[in-house]
Protein backbone atom coordinates (compact mmCIF):
# COMPACT_ATOMS: atom_id res chain seq x y z
CA UNK A 1 0.00 0.00 0.00
CA UNK A 2 1.06 3.69 -0.40
CA UNK A 3 0.45 6.69 1.50
CA UNK A 4 -2.05 9.25 0.95
CA UNK A 5 -0.68 12.03 -1.58
CA UNK A 6 -0.93 15.26 -0.30
CA UNK A 7 -3.26 16.86 -3.74
CA UNK A 8 -5.99 15.77 -5.12
CA UNK A 9 -5.30 14.75 -9.03
CA UNK A 10 -6.19 17.53 -11.79
CA UNK A 11 -8.51 15.29 -13.77
CA UNK A 12 -12.16 15.97 -15.00
CA UNK A 13 -14.40 14.12 -13.04
CA UNK A 14 -16.06 10.76 -14.39
CA UNK A 15 -20.21 10.77 -15.06
CA UNK A 16 -21.87 7.41 -13.85
CA UNK A 17 -18.70 6.00 -11.93
CA UNK A 18 -19.84 4.22 -9.03
CA UNK A 19 -18.39 4.42 -5.60
CA UNK A 20 -17.96 0.56 -3.96
CA UNK A 21 -17.89 0.69 0.29
CA UNK A 22 -16.34 -2.12 1.75
CA UNK A 23 -17.04 -2.30 5.49
CA UNK A 24 -13.74 -4.10 7.11
CA UNK A 25 -14.14 -7.55 8.57
CA UNK A 26 -15.29 -8.25 12.05
CA UNK A 27 -13.36 -6.94 15.12
CA UNK A 28 -13.83 -8.18 19.05
CA UNK A 29 -15.38 -4.52 19.53
CA UNK A 30 -17.28 -4.79 16.27
CA UNK A 31 -19.35 -7.49 17.63
CA UNK A 32 -19.57 -6.04 21.06
CA UNK A 33 -20.80 -2.71 20.07
CA UNK A 34 -17.99 -0.83 21.32
CA UNK A 35 -17.20 2.28 19.52
CA UNK A 36 -13.96 1.75 17.53
CA UNK A 37 -11.77 4.80 16.07
CA UNK A 38 -7.96 4.95 17.22
CA UNK A 39 -8.06 1.90 18.79
CA UNK A 40 -6.77 -0.64 15.92
CA UNK A 41 -7.83 -3.62 16.65
CA UNK A 42 -7.23 -6.43 14.57
CA UNK A 43 -9.50 -8.73 12.60
CA UNK A 44 -11.18 -11.65 14.19
CA UNK A 45 -10.94 -14.79 12.31
CA UNK A 46 -14.71 -14.48 11.78
CA UNK A 47 -13.44 -10.83 9.76
CA UNK A 48 -10.61 -12.55 8.25
CA UNK A 49 -13.20 -15.16 6.72
CA UNK A 50 -15.51 -11.97 6.00
CA UNK A 51 -12.46 -10.13 3.81
CA UNK A 52 -11.58 -12.93 1.88
CA UNK A 53 -14.98 -13.54 0.60
CA UNK A 54 -15.07 -10.11 -0.63
CA UNK A 55 -12.19 -11.53 -3.63
CA UNK A 56 -14.45 -13.43 -5.43
CA UNK A 57 -16.83 -10.34 -6.17
CA UNK A 58 -14.01 -7.47 -6.05
CA UNK A 59 -11.94 -9.63 -8.53
CA UNK A 60 -14.64 -9.47 -11.10
CA UNK A 61 -14.49 -5.19 -11.28
CA UNK A 62 -12.16 -3.18 -13.00
CA UNK A 63 -11.35 -0.43 -10.57
CA UNK A 64 -9.45 3.11 -11.69
CA UNK A 65 -8.35 3.55 -8.16
CA UNK A 66 -8.91 1.89 -4.83
CA UNK A 67 -8.57 3.87 -1.38
CA UNK A 68 -8.35 2.31 1.91
CA UNK A 69 -8.21 3.71 5.65
CA UNK A 70 -4.26 3.35 7.18
CA UNK A 71 -6.39 1.33 10.30
CA UNK A 72 -4.94 -2.23 10.32
CA UNK A 73 -8.96 -3.77 10.18
CA UNK A 74 -9.43 -2.02 7.14
CA UNK A 75 -5.83 -2.42 5.83
CA UNK A 76 -6.13 -6.54 6.44
CA UNK A 77 -9.21 -6.58 5.01
CA UNK A 78 -7.90 -4.74 1.43
CA UNK A 79 -5.35 -7.41 1.78
CA UNK A 80 -7.32 -10.23 2.04
CA UNK A 81 -9.66 -9.09 -0.49
CA UNK A 82 -6.66 -8.71 -2.27
CA UNK A 83 -5.78 -5.00 -3.28
CA UNK A 84 -3.11 -4.30 -1.00
CA UNK A 85 -0.77 -3.87 -4.31
CA UNK A 86 -2.67 -1.21 -5.44
CA UNK A 87 -4.04 0.56 -2.83
CA UNK A 88 -3.51 4.01 -1.60
CA UNK A 89 -4.14 5.18 2.08
CA UNK A 90 -6.14 7.99 2.87
CA UNK A 91 -6.37 9.69 6.51
CA UNK A 92 -9.60 10.99 5.46
CA UNK A 93 -11.28 7.60 5.42
CA UNK A 94 -10.29 6.73 9.30
CA UNK A 95 -13.12 5.90 11.65
CA UNK A 96 -15.23 8.82 13.50
CA UNK A 97 -13.06 10.12 15.98
CA UNK A 98 -14.83 9.17 18.82
CA UNK A 99 -13.29 11.25 21.49
CA UNK A 100 -13.96 10.36 25.42
CA UNK A 101 -16.73 7.80 23.72
CA UNK A 102 -14.06 5.72 22.75
CA UNK A 103 -14.61 1.98 23.66
CA UNK A 104 -17.99 2.46 25.29
CA UNK A 105 -21.23 1.46 23.60
CA UNK A 106 -24.05 3.63 22.76
CA UNK A 107 -26.32 2.16 25.95
CA UNK A 108 -23.36 3.17 28.49
CA UNK A 109 -23.52 6.62 26.88
CA UNK A 110 -26.89 6.82 27.06
CA UNK A 111 -26.50 6.85 30.84
CA UNK A 112 -25.30 9.42 31.11
CA UNK A 113 -26.82 11.36 28.04
CA UNK A 114 -30.39 9.38 27.44
CA UNK A 115 -31.23 11.55 23.99
CA UNK A 116 -27.68 10.67 22.86
CA UNK A 117 -26.94 9.93 19.13
CA UNK A 118 -23.44 10.13 17.18
CA UNK A 119 -25.54 11.60 14.19
CA UNK A 120 -27.02 14.57 16.10
CA UNK A 121 -24.71 15.05 19.10
CA UNK A 122 -21.13 14.05 17.77
CA UNK A 123 -18.24 12.75 20.54
CA UNK A 124 -16.66 15.28 23.26
CA UNK A 125 -13.22 15.58 22.02
CA UNK A 126 -13.73 13.79 19.05
CA UNK A 127 -15.71 14.58 16.02
CA UNK A 128 -19.66 15.98 15.16
CA UNK A 129 -20.83 15.22 11.85
CA UNK A 130 -20.34 18.21 10.40
CA UNK A 131 -16.49 17.28 10.46
CA UNK A 132 -16.72 13.93 9.15
CA UNK A 133 -19.09 15.57 6.63
CA UNK A 134 -16.00 17.52 5.54
CA UNK A 135 -13.36 14.67 5.39
CA UNK A 136 -16.12 12.43 3.32
CA UNK A 137 -16.72 15.18 0.74
CA UNK A 138 -12.93 15.47 0.14
CA UNK A 139 -12.90 11.35 -0.25
CA UNK A 140 -15.70 12.04 -2.86
CA UNK A 141 -13.97 14.53 -4.56
CA UNK A 142 -10.77 12.82 -4.76
CA UNK A 143 -12.79 9.46 -5.96
CA UNK A 144 -14.51 11.55 -8.82
CA UNK A 145 -11.28 13.02 -9.97
CA UNK A 146 -9.07 9.90 -10.77
CA UNK A 147 -8.12 10.16 -14.42
CA UNK A 148 -8.74 6.50 -15.20
CA UNK A 149 -12.20 5.14 -16.12
CA UNK A 150 -13.62 2.63 -13.60
CA UNK A 151 -15.07 2.48 -10.14
CA UNK A 152 -13.45 3.21 -7.21
CA UNK A 153 -13.01 1.06 -3.86
CA UNK A 154 -13.10 2.57 -0.53
CA UNK A 155 -12.07 -0.06 2.60
CA UNK A 156 -13.20 1.91 5.20
CA UNK A 157 -15.52 1.73 8.61
CA UNK A 158 -18.95 1.86 9.60
CA UNK A 159 -19.72 5.10 10.47
CA UNK A 160 -17.86 7.12 8.08
CA UNK A 161 -19.11 4.97 5.15
CA UNK A 162 -22.33 5.60 6.34
CA UNK A 163 -21.58 9.07 6.79
CA UNK A 164 -20.43 8.87 3.08
CA UNK A 165 -23.36 7.80 1.75
CA UNK A 166 -25.25 10.70 2.96
CA UNK A 167 -23.24 13.12 1.80
CA UNK A 168 -23.25 11.24 -1.81
CA UNK A 169 -26.75 11.50 -1.50
CA UNK A 170 -26.96 15.24 -0.12
CA UNK A 171 -28.34 14.69 3.00
CA UNK A 172 -25.73 15.44 4.94
CA UNK A 173 -23.56 13.17 6.86
CA UNK A 174 -26.27 13.06 9.82
CA UNK A 175 -28.54 10.87 6.99
CA UNK A 176 -25.77 8.39 7.66
CA UNK A 177 -27.94 7.25 10.39
CA UNK A 178 -31.04 6.28 8.00
CA UNK A 179 -28.36 2.94 7.02
CA UNK A 180 -27.37 0.39 8.59
CA UNK A 181 -23.94 -1.18 7.86
CA UNK A 182 -22.47 -4.96 8.60
CA UNK A 183 -19.23 -6.24 8.79
CA UNK A 184 -17.64 -7.27 5.18
CA UNK A 185 -20.34 -6.37 3.79
CA UNK A 186 -20.53 -4.53 -0.13
CA UNK A 187 -22.21 -1.42 -1.27
CA UNK A 188 -22.43 0.70 -3.99
CA UNK A 189 -23.32 4.41 -5.08
CA UNK A 190 -24.07 5.21 -8.22
CA UNK A 191 -26.46 6.85 -10.03
CA UNK A 192 -30.23 6.78 -11.44
CA UNK A 193 -30.96 8.88 -14.30
CA UNK A 194 -28.08 11.03 -13.40
CA UNK A 195 -29.03 11.22 -10.05
CA UNK A 196 -27.07 10.42 -7.27
CA UNK A 197 -28.06 6.76 -5.70
CA UNK A 198 -27.91 3.53 -3.63
CA UNK A 199 -27.43 1.17 -6.04
CA UNK A 200 -26.80 -1.76 -3.67
CA UNK A 201 -26.55 -1.74 0.16
CA UNK A 202 -25.16 -3.93 3.36
CA UNK A 203 -24.49 -7.42 0.94
CA UNK A 204 -23.21 -10.01 2.20
CA UNK A 205 -20.35 -11.29 -0.53
CA UNK A 206 -21.81 -14.66 0.01
CA UNK A 207 -24.55 -13.01 -0.99
CA UNK A 208 -23.99 -10.78 -3.75
CA UNK A 209 -25.34 -10.87 -6.95
CA UNK A 210 -23.49 -8.83 -9.65
CA UNK A 211 -25.06 -4.85 -10.39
Amino acid sequence: MTGSKSSTPNATPVQQRRLWLLRHGATEWALSGRHTSSTDLPLLPQGEQEARGLQTVLSQVGFAAVFCSPLQRARRTCELAGFSHRAELLEELREWNYGRYEGLTTSQIQQSSPSWSIWSHGCPGGEDAAAVQKRCSAVIERAMAVADEGDVALFAHGHLLRALTGTWLGIGACGGGLFRLGTGSISVLGYEHQQRAVTHWNAPAGAWFTP
